[in-house]
């Protein structure tokens, strides 16, 4: 793997609320990050059918525009009686026609075919969050760092922390789903701690702080 030798970097998302966690998890290492939307870079078009294609589309651009490393994220919701959907397709399934996204309305989406599926019992509506960090240079170098997080579909959604369908999403081992958890807990992880923490992204995060960063 590449030694990554400045702290200046592009986070590759226009996703406030990613942009938000992700500058969470780097802010202590000492990152000076800007966002894709605040350099006002174009999104491109996310073509790949795996995750690690579609964060290496955003932080490869990112990183080719503005001669920086780029780090994406590229994240998705996992549903077992859905065959693996929404998956890539995760941020699609909360498209308004008239444009932006209503993730209000994508949660719906899910339980409606949950219940179509015919899983409403709990032991049917097992789910993953799934999270692939890519670190990329402007030369077209890129590394990759998974996470996931196995957990169970609740209904009716619960809280108001975090974003996206994290107020639906319980993970195993807790009571609580993370839209009613706080960043810090969702998060779960510091240097030194020895885990892998909590959420997808954190245990991403985790896994590339250890092998870039050096951290334990």
């Amino acid at each position: 793997m590449r030694p990554l030798e400045t702290r200046e970097i592009v986070v590759a998302s226009h996703n406030e609320g990613k942009v938000a966690e992700i500058n969470d998890l780097i802010g202590p290492f000492g990152f000076h990050a800007k966002s894709a939307k605040e350099l006002n870079l174009a999104e491109p078009e996310e073509t790949g059918t795996t995750f690690e294609e579609n964060a290496g589309i955003k932080a490869l651009a990112a990183a080719r525009a503005t001669g920086l490393p780029a780090l994406s994220d590229d994240s998705g919701l996992c549903v077992d009686a859905l065959d693996g959907a929404p998956g890539v397709y995760t941020a699609d399934w909360a498209e308004k026609p008239e444009g932006g996204r209503d993730f209000a309305m994508a949660m719906r989406k899910v339980e409606e075919k949950l219940v179509e599926a015919g899983a409403t019992m709990r032991e049917k509506r097992g789910a993953r969050f799934v999270s692939v960090l890519c670190l990329a240079w402007p030369d077209g170098h890129a590394e990759f760092f998974r996470g996931e997080v196995e957990g169970t579909l609740v209904w009716p959604p619960r809280g108001s922390q975090g974003f996206g369908y994290d107020p639906v999403f319980m993970p195993d081992g807790h009571d609580r789903t993370f839209g009613e958890m706080p960043a810090t807990e969702k998060h779960g992880w510091e240097a030194g701690r020895g885990d892998l923490g909590l959420s997808h992204r954190a245990r991403a995060f985790a896994l590339f702080a250890r092998h870039k960063l050096g951290a334990e």
